[in-house]
């Protein structure tokens, strides 16, 4: 029995037994011929983050095999405005095969499927985000001979008129439980939804922020995925967001990811967890530690943390989150299990104890290989990310990290590290995280050359994204919204359903 297979939630796992990875066009158009499926959506996010969907009908076999071969041409300048003119602005765009999912939504049967773009020449579209991170992922190995891989943690706010029946403690809402919690059944059924779509799901809880608010409550929750190669954990985050925001449509309830929706209350964050592989192994570990080599990666985040917001953080409202007590980042360092730092490393399983034999004596030593588990987690990035911008982004920076002299690399992690003694005293002496979208489109200006080696990030994106940047024209504006409420809640309301 293959355990990732059997009871998998992905319904087109479980008819082809076969991992998504290694489906095929005739995998394709077996299920489709077998489940009835009368209608085929292709999904590509664009500039702004969000999904964008063209809607095809399956008029015959012909056609179905068509569509699946030779994809469809869109119009790039409406999808990447920044990237694109409109003088030459048709892309190509195909179906991924391994992405396909039916759609939870649609009363019509129909087949899902991410795109990739391609221009007039029939190559990868320089400028796209997802191949941007395909090319991230594809130097990192071949520089470092370890697999890159990544999981997201999804944070939103709900909202729902408020009904004064058990209410939650205001800023306490941490792995609340009904009836304090109001939306744990709304975000099973997101979990739910998503897994159907190829998600792998690690858990979800409610998270601390939660208030009252001119007759609407406001609940925060999480749901966090499980670690995969970068490629597949971008797609899954995309895809994620768009199933929380139909089905809360669905339910009445309205859901945003904004970084920051109000003065004094919890932002929501997209933590990126990292973890480097080598032939089934964990590379961010060694003898029940972090392993030199996760050391000299952080190192990397270190130099292009504030370059990284330029990815991460693409409005002006996410440098309003970026704020000290609110467990935010805002010092260049990193440290264990502090929630204050910028890099955090979480506890990893590393005491070698099987802790579930102290607690159920009935059962025998697992033996569990628990060195799968251990991550560095990245805090900074919000989901007003390009999240194939910002996977990218990361690659690129554990890579640099990794290239540097050892000797320099372990150095600079060395420096930058906070023990828990220190944290206490404050993080001050260390380098300041951009307060901005112009300040982080400065940082990227003068940092670009390291996205660019290797033909990582084109020229043209990078210019693209640092123009995008000086638009918001934001260098004063958060200490301006801090003295004018007005002028806040309209930088809040205009970012409310950023990405």
């Amino acid at each position: 029995m293959d355990k990732t297979i059997e009871m998998n939630a992905n319904p087109l796992v479980e008819f082809l037994r076969k991992p998504s990875k290694c489906f095929t066009k005739a995998d394709i158009i077996a299920f489709i011929r077998e489940k009835g499926i009368r209608m085929i959506d292709f999904m590509y996010p664009a500039e702004d983050g969000r999904i964008k969907t063209l809607n095809f009908m399956i008029n015959d076999y012909a056609y179905l095999e068509t569509i699946l071969t030779d994809g469809e041409r869109v119009d790039g300048s409406s999808l990447f405005p920044s990237f694109i003119e409109a003088e030459s602005s048709d892309l190509y765009v195909i179906p991924r095969f391994r992405t396909a999912f039916v759609s939870p939504f649609s009363e019509i049967p129909t087949l899902c499927m991410l795109c990739s773009f391609f221009n007039k020449n029939g190559e990868p579209f320089e400028c796209s985000p997802e191949r941007t991170l395909h090319r991230a992922a594809a130097a990192f190995e071949e520089s470092t001979g370890m697999t890159f891989e990544a999981m997201g943690e999804l944070e939103y706010y709900v909202i729902a008129d408020d009904n004064g029946m058990f209410p939650a403690v205001d800023q306490r809402g941490y792995h609340e439980s009904g009836p304090f919690a109001k939306f744990n059944e709304f975000r099973k059924q997101c979990m739910a939804y998503i897994a159907q779509t190829g998600g792998q799901i690690k858990y979800g809880h409610s998270e601390v922020g939660n208030f009252t608010q001119d007759g609407k409550v406001y609940e925060q929750n999480e749901i966090e995925f499980l670690p995969n190669p970068v490629e597949t954990a971008a797609d899954q985050l995309v895809l994620a967001k768009w199933v929380i925001r139909n089905l809360a449509q669905m339910n009445g309830l309205d859901v945003t990811f904004a970084p920051k929706i109000t003065v004094g209350k919890a932002g929501s964050g997209l933590h990126i967890h990292m973890r480097m592989m080598k032939d089934g192994k964990n590379c961010m570990i060694k003898d029940h530690k972090l392993s030199e080599e996760a050391r000299r990666a952080i190192a990397g985040m270190m130099i292009l943390a504030p370059s990284i917001t330029a990815f991460g953080n693409k409005t002006s409202v996410s440098y309003f989150r970026l704020v000290p007590h609110q467990e935010a980042p805002t010092n260049v360092c990193w440290g264990d299990c502090n929630r204050s730092v910028l890099v955090r490393v979480p506890l990893g399983w590393t005491s070698g104890r099987d802790m579930s034999v102290q607690v159920n004596t009935l059962e025998a030593e697992a033996n569990n290989d628990t060195t799968l588990k251990q991550t560095v987690e990245m805090r900074s990035p919000d989901a007003s990310a390009d999240i194939y911008q910002l996977m990218a982004g990361l690659c690129v920076a554990c890579r640099y990290g990794l290239e540097m002299e050892k000797e320099e690399a372990l150095q600079i992690a060395t420096d930058k590290y906070v023990g828990i003694d220190e944290a206490k005293k404050g993080l001050s002496k260390f380098e300041q995280l951009p307060d901005s979208c112009v300040a982080s489109a400065k940082w990227l200006e003068k940092q670009r050359g390291l996205y660019e080696d290797k033909g990582v990030f084109s020229a043209r994106m990078i210019d693209g994204i640092i123009r995008a940047l000086n638009k918001q024209d934001d260098s004063n504006l958060r200490e301006s919204a801090e003295k004018d409420s007005k002028l806040m809640q309209k930088l809040v309301e205009s970012s409310f359903y950023c990405g």
